[in-house]
């Protein structure tokens, strides 16, 4: 494992913080103001009707933020502008959110903000206009070694550790990011007065841990009226037994327990969960928990925070935004990342999902879960 490096001596920098109109990102422009950069704020309007995203929580859609970013950057007394990305988020988050779930497989949109808008999109444009760096309110830490190469590394804090999802960037990425809350060994609610204190009217703004671009939250609705509506197959055990109908494969995720609608209980008497999504023959699997342990997997896509890939070796990985952390052997081979859990299985992990490897605190990388191999009779999903 490593240690981790020094902090990045801070510098004057000409800095774009977007500013989401939520407290943390409100606090985090004023820091870089208070640290000596020349900054500027920006909100992206990323729904071309922002009223039918979701209002009164912090979000990146609606009016209601654009105007709370806007009275933010008035109190910290930097340049603010409204930058419209909404058909680039559509492209890249929304429409990816409803093809990875036609597919079978679970997406993160967070992650796929943060790699395709946030730090993409409009770091692309930033740099155009000579920016620096982009700033946000994530709490990660960036640090830089003595050869100035950059490292992502967890939070001080790791009650509000949000590196997960910033595993996607890579290193030219990194080296125009700026986390100014990736430091603070403080609570949300010690943020929040600290916004207070700086007069800023967010400090008491609700957060929202629900998808931004889903106005009522309700995922399974918002899915089925984009995939057609109704679309009937079959839940089947793990012998390929009829137990059910449901209404369409895509309201459905690996290790889901509650609304299968089937008509009679397992033999067993114990709680069948589901183990696999179909899109092919549009069928959801269904089976005990222990029918989850998944021992290995294997995964695409993998987007390295640094300039060389993992070398075969134990990290540790993370496989959801609020999950704990797993010993695992990985190693890339042909292009993949292969994975195996050297402790306990994992359980629930499903295609579609990110896998964040660690070493110590440093963030190694990410790829897209493929494929799991498990301990029980259905020994592959994917």
């Amino acid at each position: 494992m490593t240690d981790t490096p020094r902090s990045e001596a801070p510098r004057p920098l000409r800095v774009l913080a977007a500013m989401s109109g939520g407290v943390d990102s409100a606090v985090a422009a004023a820091r870089a103001v208070e640290a000596g950069h020349d900054v500027t704020g920006v909100h992206l309007a990323l729904s071309a009707n922002p009223q039918s995203f979701r209002t009164g929580a912090r979000g990146c859609c609606t009016i209601e933020d654009s105007r709370d970013a806007r009275r933010a950057a008035d109190v910290i007394g930097i340049p603010f502008y409204v930058w419209d990305l909404a058909e680039r988020f559509r492209e890249d988050v929304v429409d990816d959110f409803v093809a990875e779930y036609e597919a079978g497989r679970t997406p993160n949109p967070c992650l796929r903000c943060n790699e395709k808008i946030k730090f993409a999109a409009l770091l692309d444009k930033a740099l155009a206009l000579g920016f620096d760096a982009v700033c946000t309110g994530h709490y990660a830490t960036v640090v830089v070694n003595e050869d100035g190469s950059r490292e992502l590394h967890r939070a001080s804090d790791m009650a509000k550790d949000q590196s997960y999802v910033l595993g996607v960037l890579d290193e030219k990425q990194l080296a125009h990011a700026m986390f100014p809350l990736g430091d603070t060994l403080t609570t949300k609610d010690e943020i929040r007065a600290e916004a207070e204190r700086r007069d800023l009217a967010v400090a008491k703004k609700p957060d929202s841990h629900d998808i931004c671009f889903i106005a009522d939250g309700d995922t399974q609705g918002f899915l089925a009226s984009r995939l057609g509506g109704k679309a009937e197959g079959d839940i089947l055990d793990e012998e390929g037994a009829k137990l059910g109908t449901h209404d369409g494969a895509f309201g459905f995720t690996i290790g889901q327990r509650k609304g299968l609608r089937i008509g009679h209980p397992a033999p067993d008497g114990k709680p069948r969960y589901v183990l696999d999504i179909s899109p092919v023959n549009n069928t959801v699997t269904v089976g005990p928990v222990e029918a989850l342990d998944v021992t290995a997997l294997t995964a695409i896509r993998p987007r390295w925070c640094g300039s060389e890939a993992a070398a075969p070796g134990t990290y540790t990985a993370q496989l959801r935004a609020h999950g704990g952390e797993s010993e695992v052997h990985a190693e890339v081979v042909d292009g993949e990342l292969r994975v195996t859990f050297t402790g306990e299985p994992m359980r629930g992990v499903a295609p579609g999902q990110a896998i964040v490897l660690y070493d110590g605190t440093r963030v190694v990388g990410s790829a897209t879960i493929a494929t799991t191999s498990r301990t029980a009779a259905s020994s592959v999903s994917g």
